[in-house]
């Protein structure tokens, strides 16, 4: 690894022979010249992290250059066969105004209708819309009062309706906006005061009215033939929890908890009725579930196999990385999975590489003066060796099985908006907020999968309604 111009590698070589050759340093000397040195050690390969040897974000990246991109040879637009969203006429306009013609700028002579030429204008009206319901009221030669029925719903003398509140819950929950801006918006667009309990309110009642959904998706994705999972950290009320996710390309599942490992999972009760593939970054509480198939995140591997090539100097990880993105092309452009000859084929070639890395990068030698208990400690880029060893048919399980991707992407990309949460408002306020955001988002995420807009998906759990694919999923139970 160079740091302006200067090899450190080369540096620390140096410095540790000359450090053997000096006899008379004191025993509490060389210890902390050693310690120094390991300090050293750990703080220049932090500088040499960033998103693309780790699991860091691009937005820690220091002083990231932005890429040019190179001028593309096609014409600008939608290309040949892209579906396009452009404007068109509807059939049954919400308001029509006729435009009549002033005769009196018209040639003089006879003239009879010839029909229209049209042109339509979308807009939006944007307002407040009160219905006020009257039950009718009669009375009896006694004095008895008999009232007509309200429809269902509608208790109290003045009343904020579905409408409003799906709206409120889509600004909070779906675009993340603080409860201060979605007052200003509906009181500068709609003349309605909203107050935080309110807002709050109406969360609550979305998270109540899921429930029954929530106990859907879960079982859906217990029974799914393929899974992915992930946790990040979320700060609850200044406090450190875990936000698990559990999805596929059909659901998304969220749940916050204040542990991070089985304990937790087993909880959510989604993997411990697992019995498909599961996709995931080899965190090790996920093998603790022996009763489904396991898959790796092969980004993850190339992060880090890039890692061991820069800082390491790790000829083999340079070829490995090249041969996972070659099977990666392999699989694309077979449709998803390798004819068996064909994944033979890779997997030799992987064992071979495995084989020269071995070479290169070799275990650590116990040495023959010392008694060292337990395992002796290993270099990042062994320990990623010893791993694409040793889990070999979980790293090449997507060559072979069509529901396997190359990446856990599925899993990180419906976490991304969870983050987005958290860089805007700060932390969760509280447990039922952190839990109310975690429902109401894998709904509206899981809406999302199946076509739904988050509005309209909203619009039916005020009403107490379950969307058509998820009563058919209730009812195969």
């Amino acid at each position: 690894m160079k740091v302006q111009g200067i090899d450190i590698d080369k540096a620390l070589t140096q410095v540790r022979q000359q450090l053997e050759q000096e006899k008379d340093l004191s025993p509490g000397l060389r210890a902390s010249i050693e310690m120094l040195l390991t300090l050293f050690v750990v703080l220049i390969n932090r500088l040499g992290i960033n998103s693309r040897n780790s699991s860091k974000p691009p937005s820690s990246d220091p002083n990231r250059p932005k890429q040019k991109r190179s001028r593309s040879k096609r014409p600008s637009g939608g290309q040949p066969g892209h579906v396009g969203k452009t404007l068109e006429p509807v059939e049954d306009p919400d308001d029509i105004s006729v435009i009549k013609i002033d005769r009196r700028r018209l040639p003089r002579g006879e003239y009879v209708e010839a029909g229209f030429e049209s042109r339509q204008v979308f807009d939006i009206d944007i307002r407040r819309w009160v219905t006020e319901y009257r039950a009718q009221v009669l009375e009896n030669a006694a004095g008895e009062r008999f009232v007509a029925e309200f429809p269902q719903g509608v208790e109290r003398k003045v009343q904020y309706g579905d409408g409003i509140k799906a709206h409120a819950v889509y600004l909070s929950q779906y675009q993340l906006l603080p409860y201060k801006r979605i007052q200003e918006y509906f009181a500068d667009q709609l003349g309605i005061a909203l107050s935080d309990g309110s807002l709050v309110n109406f969360n609550r009642q979305a998270h109540v009215q899921l429930e029954t959904f929530e106990g859907i998706s879960k079982t859906a994705l217990a029974k799914a033939m393929s899974a992915h999972a992930d946790e990040t950290g979320v700060n609850i009320d200044g406090k450190r929890h875990w936000l698990h996710c559990a999805t596929n390309r059909q659901w998304t599942h969220y749940q916050v908890h204040a542990k991070r490992g089985k304990e937790a999972m087993d909880e959510i009760g989604i993997l411990p009725r697992f019995r498909g593939v599961l996709c995931h970054d080899h965190w090790k509480p996920y093998y603790r579930y022996q009763d489904c198939t396991h898959a790796l995140c092969n980004a993850h591997h190339l992060r880090e196999l890039e890692r061991a090539a820069e800082q390491d100097d790790q000829q083999w990880a340079v070829a490995m990385g090249s041969l996972l993105k070659e099977i990666n092309r392999a699989v694309e452009g077979a449709g998803g999975v390798l004819p068996p000859v064909r994944a033979g084929g890779y997997r030799r070639r992987y064992r071979n590489l495995l084989k020269q890395a071995d070479k290169e990068c070799p275990a650590p030698e116990q040495p023959p003066d010392k008694k060292t208990r337990g395992r002796l400690k290993r270099s990042k880029a062994r320990n990623l060796l010893e791993r694409l060893t040793a889990y070999e048919d979980d790293v090449l399980r997507f060559m072979i099985h069509a529901n396997v991707p190359f990446t856990n992407n599925q899993a990180e990309n419906d976490v991304r908006m969870t983050k987005v949460q958290q860089k805007i408002s700060g932390c969760f306020r509280s447990e039922e907020g952190a839990r109310m955001f975690c429902r109401i988002r894998g709904y509206l995420s899981t809406c999302r999968k199946h076509g739904m807009s988050a509005s309209e998906a909203l619009r039916l759990a005020f009403e107490g309604k379950l969307p058509d694919f998820a009563l058919e999923r209730d009812g195969a139970e």
